[in-house]
């Protein structure tokens, strides 16, 4: 099916992230901002290297089409990307520091809080629609978001911040179409570094000396960034904002998991119903694509007219 690999690049790369707090936790005895420093500025480093060796004919291609823009839509792509930087930059500072300094679990529900957001934002702004039963899974979604915050209401304040940027982050890239997306990843993160590095020397410790720390940091450029940021744009050329923000809930889910099995968080049954809630609601926001998938398998029967019948109204583009 022509949507299965966007899918499985967005279930890829929300996977990944899930598994994040495994090598963020073991610098949670450095700085949150000198741990963002060094992950942006090693993006920033790395992609360059990589555009500038291996994807010049693309870079000019791109510069390009920008030129060839009409001055209006010129701007509007210019002020997508920067915006993109900003929440970028937001996103990962609040996720750092609530991960090291609150607790796992709180960074979990941000990620849960960000699918409803973007569904949100990308119904008012890019007036994408749902169907009955994809509306009756983000209410399903907002339940347990509900349930998770009824025990620790500060938990939900930092999952509206963190879930904000990102999802604010998804809309403005699903916008920001028509490019190639390793040439805009690079220009996002190369311009976060550029808007971070006025205040490393005031706000940096000293230059961590552990090579743990600098395996670990590369790691987390490439394989928690890069990779997963990568995908994350792909994801959007082929799915609407909505379905890639309820995709988001894997990470959440995976982080959940983590935080209970190997870093031994306490968890309650309000907590555990609340995530399983959660994760049914994924299935059943998801559950049309499962069905087309079936349906262009059975002979004699238009497809169209299933679409028309089910309501499915948010075929990816």
């Amino acid at each position: 099916m022509k949507a299965a690999k966007y899918y499985l690049a967005a279930i890829f790369a929300y996977a990944t992230w899930g598994f994040f707090s495994l090598v963020l936790k073991p610098l949670s005895g450095y700085s949150s901002v000198d741990i963002l420093f060094y992950r942006i500025f090693s993006c920033a480093i790395l992609m360059l290297l990589i555009t500038t060796l291996f994807k010049r004919a693309e870079l000019l291609k791109t510069f390009s089409d920008i030129k060839a823009l009409p001055p209006r839509h010129r701007r509007n792509m210019l002020l997508l990307n920067v915006g993109g930087s900003i929440f970028l930059n937001i996103n990962w500072f609040s996720f750092i520091y609530v991960l090291n300094h609150v607790s796992i679990k709180a960074t979990s529900l941000a990620y849960l809080v960000c699918p409803i957001i973007t569904t949100i934002l990308a119904c008012w702004l890019l007036h994408e629609k749902l169907n009955k039963v994809q509306w009756t899974a983000v209410g399903l979604s907002i339940l347990g978001c509900l349930m998770l915050s009824y025990a620790n209401i500060m938990d939900m304040v930092y999952g509206i911040v963190i879930g904000f940027t990102y999802a604010a982050y998804l809309v403005s890239q699903r916008k920001n179409a028509g490019f190639d997306k390793f040439i805009l990843l690079t220009f996002h993160t190369s311009l976060s570094a550029l808007m971070l590095l006025p205040f490393y020397p005031a706000y940096s410790g000293a230059v961590p000396t552990a090579a743990l720390f600098w395996l670990l940091i590369e790691v987390i450029a490439v394989g928690f960034t890069v990779i997963p940021l990568f995908l994350n744009l792909y994801a959007l050329k082929g799915l609407n904002s909505s379905t890639v923000g309820m995709l988001l809930n894997i990470n959440p889910i995976i982080g959940f998991a983590i935080a209970v099995l190997v870093f031994h968080e306490p968890i309650t049954p309000l907590q555990t119903a609340a995530y399983s809630t959660i994760f049914i609601s994924v299935i059943v926001f998801n559950a049309h694509y499962l069905f087309k998938k079936k349906q262009r398998h059975l002979p004699g029967r238009d497809n169209a007219d299933f679409v028309k019948q089910t309501g499915c109204l948010n075929e990816p583009s």
